[in-house]
């Protein structure tokens, strides 16, 4: 919602100027998916339905409209959106899944690990697009972003459910 009120905010002066930039940070997580991750990623479809929608919307009043989708970033957000989901859904009848989720979003959080890309890329990608003369309408960035789109892309709704899960068992190890 904030995203939205913002948007709201900073149009009237944007059309009255006749150009401008919005730059909406979705993720990776705006087109795929993952198990107990329903309103996490129901919030990033948004931001990218909000910003495809706006991105044509605004045209007409030389505004663009641009969409930062990164991957999994060097922060500690695996491991709290991890003890999250454990608090809520660690007992009960998700609590098998809500284990393996966990440990695998865990297992991504912190500096350097494989899965991980330095914040300072996504910066450097926001900026990028904020300064481009004709900016792209999405920037994909970081460590398997382009692989994990591609693959939803490309493989039936269950094969990629299939490797999805796949992946997060052996990352949960």
């Amino acid at each position: 919602m904030g995203l939205a009120r913002m948007t709201q905010l900073v149009l009237p002066a944007m059309r009255a100027a006749g150009r401008g930039r919005i730059i909406n940070v979705a993720s990776i997580g705006g087109k795929i998916y993952e198990p107990l991750g329903a309103w996490y990623h129901g919030t990033k479809f948004a931001v990218e339905g909000i910003s495809d929608s706006l991105r044509l919307e605004l045209k007409p009043h030389g505004i663009d409209v641009v969409i930062i989708e990164p991957s999994g970033t060097d922060t500690e957000w695996g491991t709290i959106a991890g003890e999250g989901l454990l608090a809520t859904s660690g007992t009960g009848p998700y609590a098998d899944q809500a284990h393996i989720v966990a440990a695998a979003l865990a297992s991504t959080s912190g500096e350097g690990h494989v899965l991980s890309t330095p914040a300072s890329v996504v910066a450097k990608t926001i900026v990028r697009a904020a300064t481009a003369k004709r900016p792209g309408t999405r920037y994909p960035v970081g460590r398997g972003a382009w692989g994990v789109l591609a693959m939803r892309r490309i493989l039936p709704d269950r094969v990629f459910d299939a490797v999805f899960l796949n992946f997060y068992k052996r990352l949960a190890g």
